[in-house]
């Protein structure tokens, strides 16, 4: 990950977010479903917000079962084939992958190279979602950031 974006916060603790459509990266979801400190206050404050639509990627259960797995992410093992149950439990909607977003992610200009990032910008673009991230790289890719 990179470093944290300079984001500002709300001025209010009740401003709302009238209807934003939010991505988690994959950090930002396994750090709210383990109910993190990690996680901005301006974060928590959105997707607390019931107006915020909150969106979780496919990609983001492909990058933790593939880090479970060869051992890069232990502490995530408890959510490694419970994705869905998890993004259930927190009504958070599902992103599947889609061809259109595959081949933007491939195509993406940028030296990013993480393709999970890619592809979670990929579909930020298409779909035209702000992403909750604290990965300054993102930004790269041509993303509306928050954090």
């Amino acid at each position: 990950m990179g470093g944290p974006l300079q984001t500002g916060t709300p001025e209010s603790g009740t401003q709302a977010f009238d209807g934003m459509s939010l991505l988690l990266d994959t950090n930002a979801f396994l750090w709210w479903a383990a109910g993190s400190r990690k996680l901005s206050r301006t974060v928590i404050r959105m997707i607390e917000d019931h107006s915020t639509e909150v969106f979780v990627s496919a990609a983001s259960a492909w990058e933790i079962s593939t880090k479970v797995r060869i051992g890069k992410l232990p502490e995530a093992e408890w959510m490694a084939g419970q994705f869905r149950r998890v993004l259930q439990s927190q009504s958070f909607r599902e992103l599947p992958i889609s061809i259109e977003h595959a081949d933007l992610a491939g195509s993406l200009h940028g030296d990013h190279r993480d393709p999970f990032d890619r592809l979670l910008a990929a579909q930020c673009r298409i779909e035209t979602l702000t992403i909750a991230t604290n990965d300054a790289a993102l930004k790269s890719l041509g993303v509306k950031a928050v954090w």
